[in-house]
């Protein structure tokens, strides 16, 4: 059987060049609907167990981010359950991947991805634990639900929002690490934060641009991490519903989950720029990082986005918008989409479990912060 290339399913993103045999496979990223950003990939190899693989993607020097190639890794899994790092090369605008299949089948992809039926099974498992609300908000442009979690009973209220930017898949994964903490009857911190607070949580800010394989938009081709100064229900009603609950529910505290391709290292961007911004916004938001660190061997605080001059923040960006908005503790969460160069992973790098891993460290900083967000 000839080998084959495809993509053709949710979340998947590649165009052949050239696919005859196994050494010589050419590539490249399609861009987003409607918008320039390319960077995801994911893909399926079929025909070529056995067979040293060679995988050529081109043309990334016009990519979103450049940067993110140098010392970057693919990820490839046989079952789509475990995901592993494969020998990667970048030169001239041309990332090398080379794998030998074991099985008939082989899917790459530029990190673990995070399906949206797996979302639905996130949702369906997560809501059906005692103390759970789930809701629809409202729907994306192509009508898909806008989900939210909800548990706890507390006066304090904590929001975290993931994947705006789709291709950011290891936020989703984050997700998932925090709210099968938040269910476990026998967890000490999520007992306490379901007393003491109430977690809203919208898994998938942009599930249209997840299934299309985008890497930073929605299916208009709109950032949605630059529409919270404006949502509107024709450009980014995703952005639009979920501020409405904000507003009707009003956070103490924010935690928008990303990835950054170019930063070896999590780190979390704060609001330093904000027009309105106050002492207490900043003690708490250096509080909750020096209590991450001590938490999490995976958390740094040396490398990062500098912060901006006094009030020069875009308000476009939800972390900057809602500390500017509700004078609340509004933060960036970014974790690598190579590995944490703190402490490195040769064979995963930074993978699905450390993001649920990290999302439980910082589940547990919330809990000791939370004594100050409403003093």
């Amino acid at each position: 059987m000839p080998i084959s290339i495809s993509a053709a399913f949710d979340g998947g993103k590649i165009a052949v060049t050239r696919a005859e045999a196994p050494g010589d496979i050419e590539l490249t990223i399609p861009a987003d609907k409607h918008a320039d950003f390319f960077q995801w990939f994911y893909f399926r190899l079929s025909g070529a167990a056995g067979k040293p693989c060679v995988i050529r993607i081109t043309d990334l020097e016009k990519s979103a981010y450049p940067g993110g190639w140098p010392n970057y890794r693919a990820v490839v899994s046989e079952d789509r359950e475990t995901w592993l790092r494969t020998e990667t090369e970048y030169e001239a605008g041309v990332l090398t991947i080379r794998y030998t299949p074991r099985a008939n089948s082989a899917w790459f992809a530029y990190f673990a991805p995070y399906s949206m039926e797996r979302h639905h099974d996130l949702v369906a498992t997560i809501g059906s634990k005692p103390g759970v609300r789930t809701d629809v908000l409202g729907q994306s442009i192509e009508g898909q639900d806008m989900d939210l979690v909800t548990i706890g009973d507390g006066p304090v209220n904590l929001w975290f929002i993931a994947r705006q930017h789709p291709g950011e898949t290891m936020a989703e994964w984050w997700m998932e690490g925090a709210l099968q903490r938040m269910v476990d009857p026998a967890d000490p911190v999520a007992r306490a934060l379901r007393q003491h607070a109430t977690l809203y949580f919208v898994p998938n800010m942009n599930p249209d641009g997840a299934c299309r394989g985008n890497l930073r938009t929605n299916a208009a081709g709109v950032n949605l991490n630059r529409e919270w100064h404006e949502p509107s229900a024709a450009r980014s009603p995703e952005v639009l519903c979920v501020l409405e609950k904000m507003k009707a529910h009003r956070p103490d505290f924010v935690l928008d989950v990303h990835g950054d391709e170019a930063i070896p290292n999590n780190f979390i961007a704060g609001f330093e720029g904000i027009p309105s911004l106050t002492h207490r916004q900043l003690a708490l938001l250096g509080s909750y990082k020096t209590i991450l660190k001590r938490m999490s061997p995976d958390f740094q605080t040396e490398q990062g986005y500098p912060p901006n001059s006094p009030g020069k923040a875009n308000l476009s960006i939800a972390g900057n918008n809602l500390a500017e908005r509700f004078g609340c503790l509004a933060m960036t969460l970014e974790m690598p989409f190579k590995d944490a160069d703190v402490a490195p992973d040769p064979v995963a790098g930074w993978s699905p479990g450390r993001s649920k891993a990290l999302a439980r460290e910082c589940l547990a900083a919330c809990l000791e912060i939370l004594p100050t967000l409403r003093s």
